[in-house]
């Protein structure tokens, strides 16, 4: 009995010292918000408050120390997610995750953003302020990097420490550039389409724009599967660690729009969501300086910005800035081309792949004129046909680091639009308000014209030439609109109205339900405040849907319907397009629209290629405009011999299965079928994925308002099972008011910390979720009295 005893309490101790010895490792995790720390290259001391959700509000005698010390914090809570966004694009992942990663890397390695990296920062400045400052904040990575606490998922995967260089923030601003584009998943697809079933089943998709009827109105001041490119493209990016940019809300209103004679500037970029969450707040303030920005992690100057005295932020433009070209070998001897002028020389280089626990994969890239043959490093598309992708972004150069240094130090609208201009790739809308009054947009973009009738859509002819780029458009030819007459601007990723003497500009423009909504609301009010914004920038409410509904509606032959499907139509009528927890309607609608276009799309596309087309933007302009066509050539069913199918039958069988398969998953009181039930969201972590890990990692589930192409636009995919998981959404919410400028507001989906540990990894994720917003603090007496503090010392 004595033994057992003696067992139990030394194994009593050994628990408790396990115990205390986690809670000490945990501890020593956390990140540092207070107390002292000395750092290199630091000219005179800094304070940095941690305000109570984290933001830092760095205090410094210079920019160069300010942005030292942001490369410091940015790196105790987000080194992970630095690591592994500079990885993407040189295709280093398959280094750390092994072989499930080698996909991803050949095709960024193969796409050359590593090599136009390089030749831009060849050409850089060493004594400009944006080079400069750069370093500094590469300087204060690369301290945490060798002096502060190893992150946990290092530790798990196996990371090595390798310091940061400015090669690494343009590789991070080339993935970003990559993420914004769509002609990669579409124009392959449309090509299959066109090949397969002929030019008429393009003309019902509305391609050519037709279907973009609330555009952004201009002012100045006064027989191969090619669809194979679309799947892998589209496959890889979905399963990136890190998500892609997806679309965004933003409208600025001027003075004559507002209660206070000011400016409130609203702005929610779309992001794919994932945890940590896409952007870090950050506050510096210098004698010289002062912003308030959202910062990509591995980069210097924010996306995202304000201060006393203007606001920016962006949206996707959407703009076709992709053109895929089949090339023509020459006969007998692959490594030549056809070209106007006769045969050239592939180029050749080949890139070394390192994956973990096995051997290297070494990368043959063979590029045309027009740019790397996709055809090489990308399974299941035959060599015979050679496809080339000629991007903007690696074909111009590149000053995204100037323009982001110059958006972030503008002194008026001026020097912010020429910061603007000089963004080539990728196409933003560039949002802008100041407290003089003024509202602006741009769209930035090196802009291009084909000749008449090139269908820049569909896989272009490389080899005559006829195809090719015949101009480039200078900025003044952008779309844009400065201090327009009525009275604010805005941009939901709908196309703009036409430009360069009427040519509507080709793109991947989202459906304009939000665009509606958004000018609607604004069209119908002119005292707007900062509280009416915030209402509106959650408003979860289609116009589009409740119509979509009527036409539906229509086409359904209600002859012979059972009771319960009468209850089901009776709900639908009297739905006013809300897409809040408790409604039923957004539930029965989703499922009814997904198996329209099922029932529509998929036996010519077939599976694949169909659930790749719901996730593109002509899918989702389809679904309002399909119905309205009756004479389309989608509805009939080919597979059914002898007989052709009518929008009637097609819709009608696809509401008879709505009923039946709601039934089933939810039961058959129509009461229980809410949209909270079915729409969720879980911000999932890369490690994740792995079961035992995902409770420390993943913050969520929720259950989530909001929907597609609502303003509060939470996105998600079509499926068999009916649940409709959030892939991303507002990646922040921020609403600036010039009224008030330093009682701003802002919400991150979960938290500023990327740290498990910290206790602001997650503390935003309910209020978020909830419609709610905290405070982007301006004022320091309230900073310091909110806040910790850390100080940090010149290192001798």
């Amino acid at each position: 009995m004595k033994i057992l005893k003696k067992i139990l309490l030394v194994l009593l101790v050994l628990i408790v010292l396990l115990g205390i010895g986690l809670c000490g490792y945990i501890f020593h995790l956390k990140p540092k918000y207070e107390g002292e720390l000395q750092l290199k290259n630091l000219d005179k001391q800094t304070t940095v408050y941690f305000d109570d959700f984290g933001v830092p509000h760095i205090y410094a005698d210079s920019e160069k120390d300010a942005m030292t010390t942001l490369g410091y914090v940015h790196a105790q809570e987000r080194l992970w997610q630095m690591e592994l966004l500079r990885r993407i694009a040189p295709g280093r992942l398959a280094e750390i995750f092994g072989g499930v990663a080698l996909k991803n890397d050949q095709f960024f390695a193969g796409i050359g953003i590593e090599e136009a990296s390089a030749k831009a920062i060849a050409k850089l400045d060493k004594n400009s302020e944006s080079y400069k400052l750069t370093q500094a904040y590469l300087d204060g990575i690369n301290q945490y990097l060798e002096e502060g606490v190893t992150p946990i998922e290092f530790t798990l995967v196996g990371v090595k420490k390798q310091k940061f260089t400015i090669k690494d923030v343009y590789n991070i601003f080339g993935y970003m550039s990559f993420s914004f584009a769509m002609a990669q998943k579409t124009d392959p697809l449309l090509t299959d389409i066109k090949n397969k079933y002929g030019a008429s089943y393009l003309k019902d998709l509305g391609i050519e724009g037709e279907f973009n009827t609330t555009r952004i109105k201009i002012s100045k001041e006064k027989t191969e599967e090619y669809s194979e490119v679309s799947k892998a493209i589209t496959a890889m990016l979905d399963q990136s660690p890190i998500p892609p940019f997806i679309g965004s809300n933003s409208w600025v209103v001027g003075p004559k729009k507002s209660k206070s004679g000011k400016v409130i500037f609203a702005n929610d970029p779309h992001i794919g969501f994932s945890q940590p969450a896409t952007w870090y707040e950050a506050h510096l303030v210098t004698p010289q300086h002062e912003l308030y920005g959202c910062y990509l992690a591995g980069t210097p100057f924010p996306l995202l910005a304000h201060n006393r005295d203007y606001a920016y932020g962006l949206t996707m433009f959407e703009n076709d800035d992709i053109d895929f070209y089949q090339e023509k070998n020459k006969d007998g001897d692959v490594t030549q081309y056809q070209t106007p002028t006769g045969f050239a020389i592939y180029e050749i280089r080949k890139k070394t792949i390192k994956v973990k626990d096995s051997s290297d994969v070494v990368l043959t890239i063979k590029s045309s004129r027009h740019g790397p043959i996709m055809n090489d490093f990308m399974e299941r598309l035959e060599k015979k046909n050679p496809i080339a992708m000629m991007w903007t972004y690696t074909h111009q150069p590149i000053q995204i680091l100037d323009a982001a240094y110059g958006l972030s130090h503008a002194n008026n609208k001026e020097d912010f639009k020429k910061a603007a201009s000089l963004i080539a790739a990728p196409g933003l809308n560039v949002m802008y308000g100041d407290a003089k009054g003024n509202v602006g947009w741009w769209a930035t973009g090196k802009l291009y014209r084909h000749n008449e009738g090139v269908n820049t859509h569909l896989i272009l002819d490389g080899a005559s030439g006829k195809d090719d780029i015949v101009k480039y458009l200078d900025f003044e030819q952008n779309p844009s609109a400065e201090n327009p007459e009525w009275g604010y601007v805005y941009s939901a990723n709908n196309q703009p109205e036409t430009i360069d003497n009427g040519y509507l500009y080709p793109g991947y423009y989202l459906p304009e339900d939000r665009a509606k909504r958004i000018s609607g609301i604004l069209d119908a009010k002119s005292d707007w405040d900062k509280e009416a914004i915030s209402k509106m920038i959650y408003d979860n409410t289609s116009d589009v849907a409740v119509a979509v509904v009527k036409n539906l509606i229509l086409n359904t032959d209600l002859t012979s319907i059972s009771a319960e499907e009468k209850q089901v139509l009776e709900v639908l009528k009297s739905w006013k397009g809300t897409t809040n927890l408790e409604d039923i309607a957004p539930t029965i609608y989703n499922k009814w629209i997904y198996l329209y276009l099922k029932n529509t799309f998929e036996d010519e596309m077939g599976k694949e290629n169909f659930n790749l087309f719901l996730g593109i933007s002509v899918g989702k302009q389809v679904i309002a405009n399909q119905i309205k066509n009756e004479n389309s050539v989608w509805w009939d069913n080919i597979k059914t011999k002898n007989v052709k199918e009518t929008r009637k039958q097609i819709v009608s069988k696809s509401f008879h299965e709505t009923v039946a398969t709601l039934q089933k998953q939810l039961g058959n009181t129509i009461s229980d079928w809410k949209w909270g039930q079915v729409h969720t969201v879980e911000h999932e972590h890369p490690l994740g994925k792995v079961k035992a890990l995902r409770g420390l990692f993943n913050v969520g589930p929720f259950n989530s308002p909001g929907s597609n192409e609502v303003i509060n636009n939470l996105f998600f995919g079509f499926n068999e099972e009916g649940k409709y998981y959030t892939k991303g959404g507002p990646s922040t919410r921020r609403i600036v008011d010039f009224s008030d400028i330093e009682n701003s507001w802002s919400i991150l989906p979960t938290g500023q910390s990327g740290n498990p540990f910290s206790k602001h990894y997650d503390d935003q994720a309910e209020m978020y979720n909830a419609g709610k917003f905290r405070k982007m603090k301006l004022n320091k007496e309230e900073i310091v009295k909110t806040s910790t503090k850390l100080v940090l010392k010149p290192k001798n």
